[in-house]
C-alpha cells in the first residue's frame, strides 16, 4: 500500500520518516484503521519525530565510540528497542529498561482497577475511592502525613485497588535484590502473585514486563537508571511552566543553562 498518497501537500522528508516509522515500529497493520487522516497526522508526525531524533543522536556516534558503549537505559518502546539494536553491538545484553518507568506502568494498572472499581461502588451508593486517585500514586514511604490515616485505612479494606497496591509497591522490592539470581527468584514469585490476582490490568503489566525481562534483569550487571535525565526533564518542564511558555527557542535554551547550568552567581571575596 501507498501510504504517501495520503498526505496531501505534506514535505518529501516528513513522508520518508512516515515510511520509515512504519518500517522500525512494524505497524503496517494500522494503516487499515479507519481514522480521522488528520489526527492520525498529528500524532504519527509527533511520534515519528521522536524516534527519528533518537535514533539521529545514536548515528552522531562514530563506529569506534559506539563499541564503546556498555548499557543503554530506557523505556520498553518498542522504537527505542530496534534503533539501539541497529546502531549498538550486542544491544541485546546492554539494554536495560528503566526501574521508574515499570513503576509507571504499574501505576497505570492500579489507576485502572482503582478507576474500574470505584464506578462499581459509585452505583451502588458507596463513595470509598472517590478522590482518592493520587493517595495511591504515592510510594508509602513518600506518603504526605495527613494522608496516612485515611491511606491505612483503604490499605487494610479488601478493596481490589487495595490489593493492587500491595503487587505494584512490592515490586519496588526487586530492584533490592544484589544479584541476577536472588533477582530472578523474587521475579518468579511476583509474577506467580501478579497473574493469579484476577486484577485484568495488573495481569496484562505483569505479562508485558515479562516479555522485556532481560532488560528488566539486565539491571542487576549495570546497575543504571534514568533518574539523572527524568530528573532534569523534571526541572526544564518546571522551568518552562514558570514562564508560561517561550515563544523563543533560544530564550528558552537560556533560561534552561541559567537554571541548570551550576553557575557561580556570588561574587568571589578576595
Amino acid at each position: 500500500m501507498d501510504i504517501t498518497k495520503h498526505w496531501t501537500g505534506r514535505t518529501e522528508r516528513h513522508c520518508q520518516l512516515l515510511v520509515d516509522f512504519f518500517l522500525l515500529a512494524d505497524l503496517t497493520n494500522f494503516m487499515r484503521i479507519r481514522l480521522n487522516w488528520r489526527i492520525v497526522w498529528f500524532l504519527l508526525k509527533v511520534t515519528v519525530t521522536e524516534c527519528y531524533q533518537f535514533s539521529n543522536y545514536q548515528r552522531g556516534f562514530d563506529i569506534v565510540n559506539r563499541k564503546k558503549i556498555r548499557s543503554v537505559s530506557m523505556d520498553m518502546w518498542k522504537p527505542y528497542i530496534m534503533s539501539t539494536k541497529r546502531y549498538v553491538k550486542d544491544a541485546d545484553s546492554k539494554i536495560v529498561f528503566d526501574r521508574f518507568h515499570i513503576s509507571k506502568h504499574m501505576n497505570q494498572a492500579l489507576d485502572d482497577v482503582r478507576k474500574h472499581e470505584n464506578t462499581i461502588l459509585r452505583k451502588s451508593g458507596n463513595g470509598t475511592l472517590t478522590g482518592t486517585k493520587y493517595i495511591w500514586l504515592y510510594a508509602e514511604k513518600n506518603l504526605p502525613k495527613k494522608y496516612r490515616k485515611i491511606f491505612n485505612e483503604l490499605k487494610n479494606s479488601d478493596l481490589k485497588t487495595a490489593r493492587a497496591y500491595s503487587i505494584k509497591e512490592n515490586l519496588r522490592n526487586l530492584w533490592n535484590c544484589t544479584t541476577v539470581e536472588e533477582a530472578m527468584e523474587f521475579w518468579k514469585r511476583w509474577y506467580f502473585w501478579a497473574t493469579h490476582s484476577r486484577l485484568d490490568p495488573i495481569i496484562k503489566k505483569a505479562k508485558m514486563i515479562k516479555k522485556h525481562l532481560s532488560g528488566v534483569m539486565a539491571y542487576f550487571t549495570h546497575r543504571i537508571t534514568n533518574a539523572i535525565a527524568e530528573g532534569m526533564n523534571s526541572k526544564i518542564t518546571t522551568i518552562q511552566k514558570m514562564a508560561y511558555g517561550y515563544r523563543n527557542k533560544e530564550h528558552f535554551k537560556t533560561a534552561i543553562y541559567f537554571h541548570c547550568g551550576n553557575l557561580e552567581l556570588y561574587p568571589e571575596i578576595h
